[in-house]
């Protein structure tokens, strides 16, 4: 759904080493096509993946697409955003949030 050049798509196969394995955080934004707040949430990601590249990589996963990793780790709505560290999970935000309320998420990290 986001197609800029600092979010990239991740599928189920690649989570584990793009996500789980990187240096930096990673904030994955799991939509869905059928969810009106997951393509008003985009552009948003959009902006804040170019605000904050370098620092913290942004990735975007289709769960219907690729609902393995969305089922492992109990995502059941959408838009949710789950920042990961070192390979853990970190925060989990579900729903769409205002740009200042991601803001302070991803400082957090």
């Amino acid at each position: 759904m986001i197609s800029t050049q600092y979010v990239r798509p991740v599928t189920d196969a690649a989570f584990a080493a793009e996500v789980l394995g990187a240096d930096q955080p990673v904030l994955v934004d799991f939509w869905t096509d059928w969810c009106p707040p997951c393509q008003r949430l985009a552009p948003v990601i959009a902006d804040l993946a170019a605000e904050y590249a370098g620092r913290v990589e942004v990735r975007s996963m289709d769960a219907d697409a690729e609902p393995n990793t969305a089922r492992s780790l109990h995502i059941l709505a959408f838009p949710t955003l789950a920042l990961f560290r070192g390979g853990e999970l970190v925060r989990t935000v579900v729903g769409a949030q205002p740009k200042h309320q991601l803001r302070k998420l991803l400082d957090a990290a």
